[in-house]
């Protein structure tokens, strides 16, 4: 049976909220434990319930990114996950930088953000694949070196990588890693936009180079 992912969802647009936690209500393996729409909200839910997941808004009342350390320093295993619908590399940087493990885009579709959040939950960070490369770019690395790029892949990224440069397929290399399929396919997703390519066998090429270097 799968784990159950208890989540909190905290943003100060009501609809927007009853939205997502519908959504994921209907997924399997969600349970939403708490809904707010500011961080104070965000704060004493994290207090008090400890979800697995707090997903919650920059733009609310008292700030998103302020509630991520007054939170951390609460609850300091507290998973913060935003989704927000600012691109911005300062706010993402600001983020990651605080606590955040996660960052993710509104507009997301249901099972992406889903995924994103299983993600996060087995221990991993996510950001947006479409602001991985603003990120690198913002921080004066527009032409990083192979190694550089490989070097920042996550350890599961890392572990996916290995194996299709083994030539395995998504099926096998969820099999030997104990995955679902569908998420050997999102790490996928986010090792080609953080190496800046375009296919798994130019991945297996940077990763060779890297190992190279």
């Amino acid at each position: 049976m799968t784990r159950m992912i208890r989540m909190a969802v905290v943003d100060d647009h009501p609809l927007f909220r009853e939205g997502v936690t519908r959504s994921l209500s209907e997924i399997d393996g969600f349970e939403i434990v708490a809904e707010g729409s500011s961080s104070a909200d965000a704060i004493r839910i994290a207090e008090t319930l400890r979800p697995d997941i707090l997903l919650m808004d920059i733009s609310m009342p008292g700030s998103g990114l302020e509630a991520i350390p007054a939170i951390l320093k609460i609850a300091p295993a507290q998973k913060i996950v935003m989704l927000t619908v600012s691109e911005t590399s300062e706010d993402v940087t600001a983020a990651l930088e605080r606590g955040a493990a996660g960052y993710i885009l509104k507009g997301v579709g249901a099972r992406a953000l889903a995924d994103a959040i299983r993600t996060v939950a087995s221990g991993e960070s996510y950001v947006a694949p479409t602001l991985s490369a603003k990120l690198i770019t913002a921080r004066g690395q527009a032409t990083p070196s192979k190694s550089a790029l490989v070097a920042g892949l996550t350890p599961r990224e890392r572990q996916v990588l290995e194996r299709v440069a083994m030539g395995m397929s998504n099926k096998h290399v969820a099999i030997e890693l104990d995955l679902q399929e569908k998420t050997v396919k999102h790490h996928m997703t986010q090792i080609l936009t953080k190496l800046g390519v375009a296919n798994r066998t130019e991945a297996a090429m940077a990763l060779r180079d890297a190992r190279e270097a």
